[in-house]
């Protein structure tokens, strides 16, 4: 049996706010091409982590090393360039803007930015904004201003501005809430198209959205891993039914 290759360790991770210890001592290691759905009840530290790997807090002790690259020295620009993407639970997208102006801002390369948004569209930029388009359902919208999308159709596009700077490591804090049961399935099914190049992390408190797209699950609990396995393994742990499952 072949030894896994992780693209994320986390170790020894603890963060406190003013005496209380949102994560504790966390070991958390993710492979590449994994895709890890994190669940666990409300204040368990589940968004704090993603803070943590993405730099938007810093933690207290303890390491995150993305591709051998140590990330908790890092700002967050050079941690997205280091390719870790984030979306938040909050669909983050510029709503007087058409879905392809969105996409067009999160493109790394090849664009150029004049006054009040202004692009030049450039082959590689109308090539790659067309693609991602067809993987989030939006190639028939592409001129529409974002504001006219429906809520699951603004998760898409966020997705799909994560999509345009090529992440390595994707996070996406609960992706599918809010949805229609139509746009649940529908975003199954690209998280688990995009997942095949590319590690993710997915908070998410829909156990069968879980199950539709987890490699692999972990259980936080006060800071720390309560469980960890398949999802049959994590619904069938007496710890996992007391404390999240059966409330």
């Amino acid at each position: 049996m072949s030894t896994p290759e992780f693209a994320l360790y986390v170790e020894g991770l603890t963060v406190s706010f003013n005496g209380f210890v949102a994560v504790n001592d966390l070991n958390l290691y993710v492979e590449k091409g994994e895709t890890r759905v994190v669940i666990g009840p409300n204040g368990a530290g589940k968004t704090t982590v993603l803070d943590l790997i993405c730099g938007r807090t810093r933690a207290t002790s303890g390491s995150i090393r993305f591709k051998d690259i140590e990330l908790t020295s890092l700002s967050e620009h050079r941690i997205v360039r280091a390719g870790v993407g984030r979306k938040f639970q909050t669909p983050s997208i510029y709503e007087t803007l058409s879905v392809r102006e969105n996409l067009e801002v999160s493109f790394p390369r090849g664009r150029t930015v004049f006054g009040a948004l202004a692009f030049r569209r450039t082959a590689d930029v109308i090539e790659r904004v067309e693609e991602v388009a067809g993987q989030i359902f939006l190639a028939d919208r592409l001129d529409d201003a974002a504001q006219l999308l429906s809520h699951g159709q603004k998760q898409w596009l966020e997705i799909g501005m994560l999509l345009m700077q090529e992440p390595e490591l994707m996070m996406l804090d609960e992706p599918v809430a809010g949805m229609s049961v139509s746009e649940r399935e529908k975003t199954a099914e690209l998280l688990n198209r995009i997942g095949q190049d590319r590690s993710m992390i997915v908070i998410e408190h829909d156990m069968e959205f879980a199950q539709r797209i987890a490699d692999r699950v972990t259980v936080l609990h006060q800071g720390r891993v309560l469980a960890e396995g398949s999802m049959d393994h994590v619904q069938n742990d007496p710890r996992v039914i007391e404390v999240y499952l059966g409330h």
